[in-house]
């Protein structure tokens, strides 16, 4: 329903309603007064949930989180000022993996810039090119020509943060006082005038029109891997079905990185790979196995020593993604296939098969380095981090949400996360790699969804402590799994570990914080895992509602040696396989 009360209101709430009318289902909102009229609009919306999040760079990551579960657009709304640039590295995050989020910062009129007026910065083009999308709104006026001007702007918005290729787009909104809904007079003439079912009836989400497949052969008698990235998550039943069939008519062994969903599903591949990351670690292996052809889907697996081998191998390449933006910082001689996976099954004729040889001797290396790795891993006394993602893979229930932290974890994941049938979705801000909005992410991701996990280090945590502000609204169950090192655990395996110091101290960053004391100030529940078996328990139930943090106490500097030890013994155990 409209609101007439004054032009302000009115603008909000034909704002508001044209959103919904375009999708959008939540409003992630900053306190603050230039933004009023909005903030009003969406609170009094019956079928938007408007969710209030105090620090706004959690905010960001929160929307982000929840634009990344629901699969459309998210509006984050704030307050003039520097509240905004808070918003900057969810903005980038959401650029660079394809989220669609509506960034509206509400602004002073242009009369009141520039003369050192109150929480007033230059928010025009705030996010530079990080944005699909930049509009700055009129200042609000009651009349049905600048309201059909607000209604169109925003289906264009909305189809911005969609197509060609998903990510944020970023409107400026003005506006002169009264912010309250003070009811005036001048809203009120246009109540018998503007007639909502008609105002509104071509406002419906955009249904961008597919093109038209090209017919090409594909010849499959080489020797071809398919390599499955993270960069568009976790892949959806349909599309892992695709590959599925691709792979069984290519005859080309899978190399699934830890987040696509892949290793979840393992019954639909005789050809699966999830060790690729220990095999070409052997220099022989690698060189036996060197392909010719490669098809990727989503972009590159984390794996340093992949990437390396591959530029060393220089395939042809076939790179599969719906993202308008070139995925491959390898420089490979790649050829980029638009609309993803769906598009290039319905459009490419397989010609001839791969050779069996090839792919059998992929099963026999990634075997082998199974085996090294599960006997290394088999020890419930020693406290190290991989075996935590090993049992999180082996006991959380099916279908579980799992928002993994950059850094260490998501390379423990790569190299220890077994393949399964348990149909894990992944979730991971693996645009820009940062450790910032962690937790707030994770939220997104299990408000008012499934039981959900979080496996993060103890600087990510604390980076984003904030995010706990928003407990007393979250609804849903987050398990967060802390693996507490007492700093940075990924320095340790770089070159500049080996001059300390500075590296202790400035690399490192050595932590002492109190997680538990952190979690009862926010009302968290808190367990310290006491073993294995303890851990594997709290793991295979989730609680249906309410935050709860795991921490799992390591030692940084032995789990790193030990790390580098086993999948050196992963990667000896592949080559003497391959004779």
């Amino acid at each position: 329903m409209l609101d007439f009360r004054n032009t302000n209101s009115l603008w909000g709430s034909v704002l508001v309603e044209t959103l919904h009318r375009l999708g959008v289902r939540h409003a992630v909102i900053s306190p603050g007064s230039r933004s009023t009229p909005l903030t009003i609009a969406f609170a009094r919306h019956p079928a938007i949930e408007a969710i209030p999040v105090l620090d706004e760079r959690s905010a960001g990551y929160f929307a982000l989180g929840l634009a990344r579960q629901h699969q459309r657009p998210v509006v984050l709304l704030c307050t003039s000022g520097t509240a905004g640039a808070n918003y900057f590295p969810a903005v980038i995050e959401a650029q660079e993996t394809g989220v669609p989020l509506v960034v509206i910062t509400a602004d002073r009129p242009p009369e009141m810039r520039e003369c050192r007026s109150g929480q007033t910065i230059d928010q025009q083009k705030l996010f530079g090119g990080h944005v699909n999308f930049h509009h700055e709104l009129a200042v609000p006026v009651a009349s049905l020509p600048m309201l059909r001007y607000l209604r169109q702007t925003l289906v264009h918005a909305c189809e911005r943060a969609q197509w060609p290729s998903a990510g944020p787009v970023h409107l400026n909104a003005p506006f002169r006082d009264p912010l309250p809904p003070t009811p005036d007079a001048s809203a009120r003439g246009l109540r018998s005038t503007l007639r909502e079912k008609e105002f509104f009836a071509a406002v419906q989400p955009a249904v961008p029109l597919v093109e038209e497949v090209t017919r090409v052969e594909f010849s499959a008698a080489r020797r071809g891997i398919i390599v499955v990235g993270p960069a568009e998550g976790s892949l959806s039943p349909v599309d892992i079905g695709l590959v599925a069939a691709l792979a069984r008519e290519l005859g080309w062994p899978v190399l699934a990185d830890g987040l696509c969903g892949l290793r979840g599903a393992a019954g639909h591949f005789s050809n699966l790979v999830t060790h690729y990351d220990s095999i070409v670690r052997d220099a022989e292996a690698g060189r036996k196995l060197r392909p010719d052809a490669v098809l990727c889907i989503g972009g590159w697996p984390t794996s340093k020593p992949l990437r390396a081998w591959l530029e060393q191998s220089a395939p042809e390449v076939w790179l599969l993604t719906q993202r308008a933006q070139n995925l491959d910082a390898l420089h490979l001689a790649t050829r980029h296939c638009r609309g993803g996976i769906r598009a290039f099954a319905a459009g490419v004729k397989v010609v001839g098969r791969g050779f069996a040889g090839y792919a059998a001797a992929w099963q026999r290396a990634d075997r082998a380095a199974g085996r090294s790795l599960a006997r290394a891993l088999a020890n419930p006394r020693r406290a190290f981090e991989g075996q935590a993602v090993v049992l999180l893979a082996q006991n959380l229930p099916k279908l579980t949400p799992v928002v993994v932290a950059n850094s260490m974890p998501v390379r423990d994941v790569e190299y220890f996360w077994p393949a399964t049938e348990r149909g894990v979705q992944f979730f991971c801000n693996r645009g820009a790699n940062g450790i910032d909005g962690t937790l707030s992410t994770a939220l997104g991701v299990a408000h008012g969804n499934r039981p959900a996990v979080l496996l993060t280090g103890d600087l990510a945590l604390l980076h984003d402590a904030n995010g706990f502000l928003i407990r007393p609204k979250f609804k849903g169950s987050l398990t967060i799994v802390l693996i507490n090192n007492q700093g940075g655990g990924i320095f340790e395996h770089l070159p500049v570990a080996e001059f300390d110091p500075p590296f202790e101290e400035f690399f490192a960053t050595p932590q002492a914080a109190d997680f538990k004391k952190l979690c009862a100030a926010h009302g968290v529940k808190h367990v310290r895992v006491r073993d294995w078996r303890h851990f594997a328990g709290l793991v295979s139930r989730l609680p249906t509602r309410g935050i709860r943090v795991l921490e799992v106490r390591t030692d940084r500097k032995r789990d790193a040696a030990y790390r580098k030890k086993i999948l050196a013994a992963a990667a000896s155990a592949a080559g003497a396989a391959l004779g």
